[in-house]
């Protein structure tokens, strides 16, 4: 049975189980949240430029990351019309986003809609990483984003496809500008040269890593579900509420900034949709690494048994 027909058995009781969480007043949002979510991502990159600038390439890491997580959650609401904006504030802002993040948003977001109507089924260009092991869905990082470029401008509209093909026309001409910069080394611009191939490189490397963490690592083998979730708080501030990923998947609408209410309703109503996590327990981690110790000492044991002659004799 594949893994879409075994969701769509389960789909009858999931929809069951969520119909007593009450969801609609986390639709709303105030004018400071809405703030919050414009701003949210630019802090971290100018931070990132300002210790690339520094040669402080360890900080500029931190920073970057910080601003691409935060950018990927901005660009995650803005596919769902939930960042409070308008629409056209928000194609303004998957435009920028795209040329910042190295990305076209706008294909991308073709791919997710698809990714919601179908989870994980044969038809979900976006899921396909979680069905494979996690060393492929690592490995497989810029294969599969060139996938989702080629579907996402295939299931897009005609509208859609422009704005996508601007985002490529645009990521190119800062690549084109980035080298040409580089070739004809001008000293007063050496530190604007510095920072946007640091910029450059690190995003490329985030956007290959995408794959394992924000696909494989919300949705492989899950069981009761078709998403996992995450509730350790640090965790999740420091993914700025992405790895809310059941809930997201169940209230689609539903902001970011909202999603640990959400958390905390769902887990009353239905914990048994809840209970895959996106990282291991600690229980599980040390059951792991017992198993693993337990099976790698009884092969030596039985290895030295069956090299030696006189332990045969006497076992």
């Amino acid at each position: 049975m594949t893994v879409n027909q075994t969701h769509a058995n389960k789909e009858p009781a999931i929809k069951k189980a969520v119909a007593a969480v009450e969801w609609q007043d986390l639709r709303r949002l105030t004018r400071g949240q809405i703030a919050y979510n414009v701003i949210l991502p630019y802090p971290f990159l100018l931070l990132s430029w300002w210790f690339a600038s520094q040669s402080w390439y360890v900080l500029a890491c931190g920073a970057s990351y910080l601003f691409f997580a935060a950018a990927f959650r901005q660009a995650h609401d803005g596919y769902h019309h939930s960042l409070g904006t308008g629409k056209r504030t928000t194609t303004a802002i998957l435009l920028l986003l795209s040329v910042l993040l190295m990305t076209s948003l706008h294909s991308i977001r073709a791919t997710h809609m698809a990714h919601h109507r179908d989870p994980l089924g044969d038809s979900d260009i976006e899921g396909s990483l979680a069905k494979d092991s996690w060393w492929q869905a690592l490995l497989g990082g810029i294969t599969y984003r060139l996938d989702i470029y080629r579907q996402g401008l295939r299931l897009s509209s005609r509208r859609n496809q422009k704005l996508a093909w601007l985002e490529f026309a645009l990521i190119g001409l800062v690549i084109i500008v980035a080298l040409i910069l580089t070739a004809f080394t001008i000293p007063t611009l050496a530190i604007l040269v510095q920072v946007l191939m640091y910029h450059l490189l690190t995003m490329m490397l985030a956007n290959a890593s995408v794959g394992i963490i924000a696909v494989w690592g919300v949705h492989h083998d899950c069981d009761e579900t078709i998403a996992r979730t995450e509730r350790n708080p640090l965790v999740n501030l420091l993914t700025f509420n992405l790895l809310y990923h059941v809930e997201h998947h169940l209230f689609p609408a539903v902001p970011s900034n909202h999603l640990p209410e959400l958390a905390k309703r769902l887990d009353a109503a239905a914990p048994h949709l809840t209970k895959a996590h996106v990282l291991p327990s600690m229980v599980n981690v040390i059951g792991f690494i017992n198993y693993r110790w337990n099976k790698l000492k009884n092969k030596s044991q039985n290895s030295n048994d069956s090299d030696c002659p006189i332990r045969k004799r006497f076992a």
